[in-house]
């Protein structure tokens, strides 16, 4: 009987986490998995009026989506770089748009050095995507990749069940990345 009251009591635990978990990641940004099509950050340089002309309010408007479609030609020019082997070019092509605190231009960044070889620099990149969105799917799973890459098959295994909790399933393609290599089937 005791056993039963303790076995149901973990259960719930783990369900009540569970849904505090979905809850939370409910309420971020849909671009936490990382994608190739980001938002740029502020970074807080720039100050919006908060008054103004309606058409000085639709000129601001124009402004920044003229500024978000040159981040985004931007950003997947560097990121294609990055993924054609062009490592350094793609490098300085993402400190090029200006917002190095953005998760998937900071993952990036992290990616490109790892395959460089810059085992520190590219954690230290990794963990400001991660400082900047602890939801970044795309971040645990490389991150996860480079755990396998320096030894560290336990820490691997941790980053996996993130992207495991994060994706909601086994299906996602950060998870099928990350399991490939942890389990010897793939590098990356």
């Amino acid at each position: 009987m005791r056993f039963r009251i303790n076995q149901a009591l973990r259960h719930l635990t783990v369900l009540a986490a569970a849904a505090v978990l979905m809850t939370a990641i409910g309420a971020k940004p849909l671009y936490a998995m990382g994608t190739d099509n980001p938002p740029p950050t502020d970074d807080g340089k720039k100050k919006r009026k908060k008054e103004g002309s309606a058409i000085e309010q639709q000129e601001q408007q124009l402004a920044q989506a003229k500024e978000h479609a040159k981040f985004l030609r931007d950003y997947r020019a560097a990121r294609e770089l990055i993924l054609a082997g062009h490592y350094q070019a793609g490098i300085a092509a993402m400190h090029g748009l200006g917002h190095d605190n953005h998760p998937d231009v900071a993952n990036y960044i992290g990616y490109a050095n790892r395959k460089l070889g810059n085992y520190e620099q590219s954690k230290i990149w990794y963990e400001a995507a991660l400082k900047a969105d602890p939801n970044h799917t795309r971040t645990w799973s490389y991150y996860g990749m480079w755990q396998m890459e320096q030894g560290n098959r336990l820490k691997a295994l941790d980053d996996l069940q993130k992207v495991n909790l994060l994706c909601g399933n086994t299906d996602c393609k950060e998870y099928i990345e990350l399991k490939a290599v942890i389990d010897g089937k793939a590098s990356y």
